[in-house]
């Protein structure tokens, strides 16, 4: 197979992490003729923001040596569709949105389309998928969007518990792991009326 590279190309990333900085730097490495990276999630704050204290991971805007390179970053934009010619990507049809909520609502009359020969996913989890069973249950989110659920990681609905990446966020696996157990340990309390049928722990 012919390698896809992005010399001479009009390149546009989606998504604003690291694994999108990864791809701005390796466009910028290979040739690029421009990059622009696209962002879902509202522009971060400089420091870190009351939503993330320690010691969860911090949420605020981090430039990398790859954005420094040159870069047009923007945020809070929602990519709606691709078109293109012969199988060949040329636009990029997108939108600005709000976040509010814990949801995504589009700005009126801020539909654009922007010429592209090059189109690399890096998206990451933004959050649980709201409007379905957790907005019909009525569970309740903190002020990231994220499941917010008390100590024995039960959420504000009796027996209904939640935890990993849709309680913390996009995270690391040892995270979903370690919040697994908690999470069962708080079941077997809850299902126990709270005696724990654990021994020796």
């Amino acid at each position: 197979d012919e390698p896809i590279l992005a010399k001479g190309k009009r390149v546009i990333i989606i998504g604003g992490g690291d694994t999108g900085s990864d791809c701005l730097g390796t466009a910028h490495r290979q040739g690029c003729a421009e990059a622009h990276q696209f962002e879902v999630m509202p522009e971060p704050p400089p420091t870190r923001a009351g939503s993330t204290p320690w010691p969860l991971w911090p949420m605020q805007l981090r430039t990398s040596h790859a954005h420094e390179e040159g870069c047009d970053r923007q945020w809070s934009i929602s990519t709606t569709k691709f078109t293109g010619e012969n199988g060949q990507v040329t636009k990029l049809h997108g939108n600005r949105v709000k976040f509010e909520g814990g949801k995504f609502t589009p700005i009126p009359d801020s539909d654009f389309a922007m010429d592209a020969d090059l189109i690399l996913l890096a998206m990451g989890f933004t959050g649980p998928v709201k409007n379905g069973l957790l907005d019909s249950l009525g569970v309740k989110y903190d002020a990231r969007g994220a499941v917010s659920v008390d100590e024995g990681f039960m959420t504000n609905l009796d027996g209904v518990f939640a935890g990993g990446d849709t309680k913390r966020g996009a995270s690391l696996i040892v995270w979903a792991i370690a919040e697994g157990r908690k999470m069962a340990a708080g079941v077997d309390k809850y299902l126990q009326a709270g005696k724990s049928a654990k021994t020796g722990r």
